[in-house]
């Protein structure tokens, strides 16, 4: 397993660094509970260099017949046609299944419809080992391991044991006997947000890094309506200083590649982020005094970082002037594709690799549990869902909020709007109570 760098207060900042894999059985959406996998079969995942969804003997097929470099194409191709998080599940979920198959004498490639069934409902009858009264395994998780046997078995040219009837009506009962509301994450409000900047780290060596990287986090996600793996994602190379055309003031502006809802980034999506009305409030400040810092390390090390820290850090007075008018273009955007999140530790060392999408979201719960909050009810889609409520409690349309947060499906903002006013449009309010 490869080592995983912690934060300022030694919880593991990024979970899924270089080298580490889920648990062999184990849930990717850590859930614990899940069906146990033979400690070989672990020590063999771990070994895994391959996606799970390439068939390999068709690749040796294709070796024989071209040359290398033609060849090695075809596999990268290959390889890239699911998201990192997508195959790490499905490498997972895949191997679970394998496991149980090997237990039971079974097998699980080409896996026969009852098999499968079987497995299924032996894991959805699987509880959790801390708490005995609580599901291992959700439905949405025993659909994905679902998915993950079909796409195994597409990759190979065999057919899908997951569409014969006795597997549909497997996971159907399991949805109908696990009725409950879904459990949604609780939005990040402005109060709630301002509460989250509050308990930053101090400024200074060697918490200052972290304090300004995770200031610009916090106002990225809940401006620009990102999720978790969105911003885990972003680049220096995907951010650029503009002017806003109707007021003057400088904005930032966020591409977005490979998102939820568009993983071959067909859509050269973009996220608008104005100036704010004060500076620890302003995404265009925050990230200025961040790209200063990392700037400084880049051309210094961590000495030059810690001086920067110690004699010119980030304003921590709410009444402190904007920077914003005069930030330059950082000449971080070099085409390095140097990460704009990437992970620090307690003693101020700065990662060259991203943040997982994990280590956001457990980057919300840390800061919800600072500030006296339940760190359950938070999460990385908590900033996502805080712009939308937060926008419609402020009056915003269907239209402008979609805009911002790149929702097609009107439906899903009028359940936020819900959320933020149950009374909104309500004929309750008409009754005369």
């Amino acid at each position: 397993m490869g080592e995983t760098t912690h934060d300022s207060t030694g919880t593991p900042d990024d979970p899924d660094g270089p080298g580490a894999h889920p648990a062999a059985g184990a849930d990717p959406d850590g859930e614990p509970g899940a069906l146990a996998v033979p400690a070989e079969v672990r020590t063999r995942l771990t070994q895994v260099t391959a996606s799970v969804l390439v068939d390999t003997r068709a690749l040796a097929r294709v070796r024989a017949r071209f040359d290398d470099d033609q060849a090695h194409a075809l596999a990268r191709y290959l390889s890239a046609a699911q998201s990192p998080n997508t195959l790490r599940a499905y490498r997972a979920d895949w191997t679970a299944f394998a496991a149980w198959c090997a237990a039971e004498n079974r097998t699980s490639l080409p896996a026969e419809p009852v098999d499968v069934a079987v497995y299924l409902a032996a894991a959805a009858d699987t509880v959790r080992d801390d708490d005995p009264d609580r599901w291992a395994l959700s439905p949405s998780t025993l659909e994905r391991k679902s998915a993950a046997i079909a796409a195994v078995h597409g990759a190979h040219g065999l057919p899908s044991p997951t569409r014969s009837e006795v597997v549909r009506m497997t996971l159907r009962g399991i949805r109908r006997s696990r009725r409950a509301a879904p459990r949604r994450k609780r939005p990040v409000l402005l109060h709630t947000l301002t509460a989250l900047l509050e308990q930053r780290p101090d400024p200074g060596h060697p918490a200052g890094a972290a304090r300004a990287r995770d200031t610009l986090l916090l106002l990225c996600g809940f401006a620009g309506a990102l999720r978790r793996s969105e911003l885990a994602a972003l680049t220096f190379d995907d951010t650029a200083l503009d002017t806003d055309p109707r007021t003057g003031d400088p904005m930032l502006l966020l591409r977005l590649n490979a998102t939820k809802t568009d993983q071959e980034a067909r859509r050269d999506q973009q996220v608008a982020l104005p100036r704010g009305t004060r500076r620890p409030t302003c995404p265009v400040c925050a990230y200025a005094d961040w790209a200063d810092l990392l700037t400084a390390h880049r051309d210094g090390g961590p000495a030059a970082l810690r001086t920067a820290l110690e004699h010119d850090p980030p304003p921590t007075d709410p009444r402190a002037p904007h920077r914003c008018h005069t930030a330059l273009p950082t000449p971080l955007a070099d085409g390095a594709a140097r990460p704009l999140f990437p992970p620090i530790d307690r003693h101020g060392r700065i990662a060259a690799r991203p943040m997982s999408g994990r280590a956001v979201s457990e980057l919300v719960k840390r800061y919800a549990a600072r500030a006296g909050l339940d760190p359950d009810a938070f999460g990385g889609h908590s900033l996502r869902a805080g712009f939308a409520t937060q926008a419609a409690l402020a009056g915003a349309a269907d239209r402008e909020i979609m805009r911002q947060g790149r929702w097609t499906n009107p439906r899903t903002v009028h359940a936020y709007i819900r959320t933020a006013n149950p009374l909104e449009d309500n004929a309750v309010t008409r009754l005369g109570l």
